[in-house]
Parts: structure tokens; C-alpha cells; sequence
């Protein structure tokens, strides 16, 4: 009988051979796109940003949804308010509170760009969906955009059942969202010890800060991100800091000591079109070492960014999106 390994791995998940048709000519044509608009830094990240909300680069205007609502919550800092923006369930029935933190590589994007996606979640996770509008770099270099991350987990802790008729029950991002929501995980275990997240909803983030897992080195196709853009985001993110202050586990979520931490359960997705797929393998797997529950879903052929798109796009837009709905109604019933 052959030796069986303690992990196993379903290699179809990463076989290029067997992407669908429509997801290949999905990826070619957004190759292209990108190829014909400039890139963020070439810009300016201010100036890309206007250009971006305008419908100027090449990605779609962002549609604005009259449900959403905008808001304010006291900073830490004296003089300012973190901005955030909300949907509820189209039931009027709000079961409690997720936590969102968008995308944008902790430069781009605000909690205003993703309203069919926000609205997605709350009509479907029967969940107040709040989307923090935290700071952005260059402007606002590390530790800014995390402190107001944490900030608002710990406002949501204490006011969530008072204003939304449920608690804090989840929180997770996209991207830089993922890795600022791991951050957040961990920072209300000491914050607040007798808080417990229901689960996390940890999508394509990046993990490690300091030199990157070795996918975003090899990935050769220009499909959303690739290596210039994410040492570009890191030089406006952490000015000034040395790889060994990058490895630090308040920056790199992946170097943090686990062992003996009650995380929560977490949702880990991505696709293999996906220079940061090694982050949430790896993440995934040491999620799980220490007996903390770790869901790790790979979809074949989807690039960064897919859970975001727009339904129908590509069959893994659709795949992700109803798996994030079963992890959270799992978790809730729990």
C-alpha cells in the first residue's frame, strides 16, 4: 500500500488545461485591457483614483446604488472620523453585522466602488454588510489605513447589537482587504479577549509583506496584478521600512505565532490565474495546522479580483459568491 501524505492537494484546481473556454477568453480580453490603460503609478494614485470613479481607466465606472448609506465614526486620531458606508438585507431583517474592508492594493478604491457587491452580501448573508472607508497610501502611509480598520472592529464590538439588532459576526475583504481583515482577527483577540468573530471571508489576500510568496515572482501573465504593481503598492504602503520590519506579524500577517490562538474560522479563496495564490495556500494551510478551522477554495482559471465581478462573467464569479453565502449560513447556525 503506498505511503499516504497528511496533506492532499486537488492539482485539477491548478491545471491551466482544464479552464473552461469562456474563463481563457475572459482572461485574454482583460489582458488586453489592462495593457491598454495606464498604471496607478505611472499617474499618480491620486490622479488615477479620479480617473477611476469617472469611468476613465479600464474598468467600468463604479455603479453607485441608492440603498447604500454613508456614515462617520470617531478615529483615534484627535480632529478626524472614519467614513464608512452600509447595506442592509432587502428583508429588512438584519441578523447582525460584517465587517467589509475593500481592495485597491491599501491604495485604490474606497468603501464606494463595490455597491452591487455590498448589496450582494447583505441580501444574501441576511447581514448589516459595513464597509469601512479607511486611509489610503501614499497619502497616508502604514499604520494609517490598519489603526482605522481596527478602530472600526472595535466600535462595531461594542455598538453593532445597539444600532444594527445584531453583533459583529464576520469580517473579510479583498486583496488588501484580506490582509488588513487577518490583521483585524488578530487584533480583537487582544483587544477584546471575550469577542469571538463567527467566521472570516479572506479573499486572494496578500500575506506576506516583506519579499512575497514566490507565485507573485513567477506568475507570467499581466492579468490584473503582477510584480511591478505589488512592489509599487508596497513602496507607497511601507516607505522607509526595512524587509525585517516588513516581517513583522503586525505587518505580515503569514509570520504570526498561531500556535495556541483560537482564530476563526476562515474562508480562504482565490483563483490560479492569481499571482497571490501561494498566500492563501499557504495561509490557508497554517491556518489549519493549529487546529483552527480553514476553508481553502481554488477556482480554476480566475484571476485577481474575480469575486467582485460582475455575475455571469466567468462561472467562477458565480462558484465563489455562493460558496462565501454557504460558509457564512454554516457558520451562523453554529
Amino acid at each position: 500500500m503506498p505511503l499516504k501524505s497528511d496533506l492532499t492537494i486537488d492539482a485539477s484546481k491548478f491545471d491551466r488545461s482544464l479552464s473552461d473556454k469562456e474563463t481563457t477568453e475572459f482572461n485574454k480580453k482583460l489582458i488586453q485591457i489592462w495593457k491598454d490603460g495606464p498604471r496607478w503609478y505611472e499617474v499618480g494614485a491620486a490622479e488615477y483614483r479620479k480617473l477611476r470613479w469617472e469611468g476613465q481607466t479600464p474598468l467600468p465606472k463604479p455603479i453607485v446604488l441608492p440603498e447604500g448609506i454613508n456614515g462617520t465614526i470617531p478615529s483615534r486620531d484627535a480632529g478626524r472620523e472614519i467614513t464608512y458606508r452600509i447595506f442592509k438585507p432587502a428583508s429588512g431583517v438584519s441578523k447582525g453585522v460584517h465587517l467589509h474592508i475593500h481592495g485597491g492594493g491599501w491604495v485604490l478604491q474606497s468603501e464606494a466602488y463595490q455597491d452591487p457587491y455590498l448589496k450582494y452580501m447583505a441580501d444574501n448573508y441576511e447581514v448589516t454588510v459595513w464597509s469601512v472607508g479607511y486611509r489610503l497610501a501614499p497619502e497616508d502611509p502604514w499604520p494609517a489605513g490598519v489603526n482605522d480598520c481596527y478602530d472600526a472592529a472595535e466600535w462595531l464590538v461594542d455598538n453593532a447589537e445597539k444600532l444594527y439588532g445584531g453583533p459583529l459576526m464576520f469580517t473579510g475583504g479583498e486583496s488588501a482587504g484580506g490582509h488588513l481583515a487577518a490583521l483585524v482577527s488578530f487584533h480583537l483577540l487582544e483587544t477584546r479577549p471575550n469577542f469571538a468573530f463567527k467566521g472570516l471571508l479572506l479573499h486572494f489576500g496578500c500575506y506576506d509583506m516583506a519579499r512575497f510568496f514566490p507565485h507573485v515572482h513567477h506568475h507570467e501573465l499581466e492579468l490584473v496584478i503582477d510584480l511591478d504593481i505589488m512592489q509599487a503598492y508596497i513602496k507607497a504602503l511601507l516607505p522607509n521600512t526595512t524587509h525585517e520590519e516588513r516581517c513583522h506579524p503586525s505587518i505580515s500577517p503569514f509570520y504570526k505565532d498561531i500556535r495556541g490562538l483560537k482564530l476563526p474560522p476562515a474562508l480562504f479563496t482565490c483563483g490560479s490565474e492569481d499571482p497571490l495564490l501561494d498566500d492563501t495556500v499557504m495561509m490557508g494551510a497554517k491556518w489549519g495546522m493549529w487546529g483552527n478551522e480553514s476553508v481553502v477554495k481554488i477556482y480554476n482559471g480566475a484571476p485577481h479580483g474575480f469575486i467582485a465581478f460582475t455575475r455571469g462573467v466567468i462561472k467562477a464569479v458565480d462558484e465563489g459568491l455562493e460558496d462565501t453565502v454557504t460558509f457564512v449560513k454554516e457558520k451562523m447556525a453554529q
